[in-house]
């Protein structure tokens, strides 16, 4: 197998959408490198797991949809797809446990669960997108590490209706949609957009009482003019024309709109210098999503 082959298996470069998911998690949490780096290569993994499992269950679906894919084109066994997704799952809950110890497995056993059962069938169910936006909620609480999810749950909430936004899209890029599915996703962008506007206000600095510094403020806004300005763009183009092309397009910077939403969010936490690391990833995603598709 060859290791393009294998990084368009996984979609790798869309697993630069996920470190900004603990970080977001990890604000309220006391800075400890060692424990954030391994809960952010646990998540790395799991989503990788979750991609290979999706071409396993929909080879055949692919076949005839996307014959291009790795394994309908016969550059990857089923078989290998299948116990790559097992030995990353594995890879992933090790390394948890290793990080931050049993309580790190409460919310990294229910979100590898999740992946699974999302591939194994909940997909194709109309609690698909809800499911989706389920493991991502659970990615963000994973950050939280030993500390509990307590502090980790608005983060968790705003990213989960994110989700549930592009999943909805997603699952009609093929075929195309009514204009009724990008209007609900355009309409979720919007009140994540509005709510973190306010709550930029009055959210408290990690650690304090005090509302987030003016520079912190700034970075949220102008994390969230990117978030806007990408995702709810291609979401209005959608609207306009729910074509399987515009409904690809805003899959796919949906997927990439993550991670200055993550960035936001980790901003208006008063966590400027982490926001700035995250949103530095944006770039680079962007252009490797140009070589490696995303969905």
């Amino acid at each position: 197998m060859r290791i393009r082959t294998l990084l368009e298996l996984v979609r790798a470069p869309a697993a630069l959408s996920v470190p900004g998911d603990v970080a977001a998690g990890a604000v309220r949490r006391p800075s400890d490198r060692g424990t954030t780096a391994g809960l952010v290569l646990s998540s790395c993994c799991l989503y990788w797991a979750g991609m290979a499992l999706n071409d396993y269950t929909d080879r055949l679906v692919d076949a005839v949809e996307r014959p291009g894919r790795p394994i309908p084109s016969g550059r990857v066994p089923a078989s290998s797809a299948l116990a790559l997704s097992i030995s990353l799952t594995a890879l992933a809950t090790g390394i948890a446990a290793l990080s931050g110890g049993k309580r790190t497995l409460v919310s990294g056993i229910p979100l590898a669960g999740t992946i699974w059962g999302y591939n194994l069938g909940l997909k194709n169910t109309p609690a698909g997108p809800a499911t989706m936006a389920t493991a991502r909620a659970l990615d963000v609480l994973h950050g939280a590490g030993p500390a509990g999810p307590r502090d980790a749950a608005p983060a968790a909430a705003v990213i989960g209706a994110h989700t549930f936004a592009v999943s909805t899209v997603g699952r009609d890029e093929v075929t195309g949609a009514p204009r009724r599915v990008p209007a609900i996703a355009l309409a979720v962008t919007v009140a994540i957009v509005s709510t973190l506007l306010v709550r930029t206000r009055l959210m408290t600095g990690s650690g304090g009482s005090e509302p987030p510094p003016l520079p912190a403020r700034g970075t949220t806004l102008a994390a969230l003019t990117v978030y806007a300005g990408t995702v709810g763009t291609a979401q209005w183009r959608a609207l306009r024309e729910p074509s399987p092309a515009r409904l690809r397009r805003a899959t796919g910077d949906g997927i990439l709109g993550m991670i200055p939403l993550q960035a936001a969010l980790i901003a208006a936490g008063g966590a400027k210098h982490r926001a700035v690391t995250v949103l530095s990833a944006y770039p680079v995603a962007r252009r490797l999503f140009g070589r490696v598709s995303p969905t």
